[in-house]
């Protein structure tokens, strides 16, 4: 399952590709860099929302553990 950070940078890396491929076939350089930035953007987004995850699943097991 998806986190909110993921699922946003997964959009926006796709956004970012297709304003690339649009850019290169019309010539845009603009909205070549714009994709080429919205996809970085989205697999930043990604990787935050990865380490949240693997954040809150280790606060999660030391918790379980303290209990113990």
């Amino acid at each position: 399952m998806w986190n909110t950070n993921e699922r946003k940078g997964k959009i926006d890396e796709a956004k970012g590709k297709v304003k690339q491929a649009v850019g290169t076939l019309t010539g845009n350089k603009n909205l070549k860099a714009e994709g080429e930035r919205d996809e970085t953007v989205g697999k930043v987004e990604g990787a935050v929302g990865r380490t949240s995850k693997k954040v809150a699943d280790a606060v999660t097991k030391v918790a379980e553990a303290a209990k113990k």
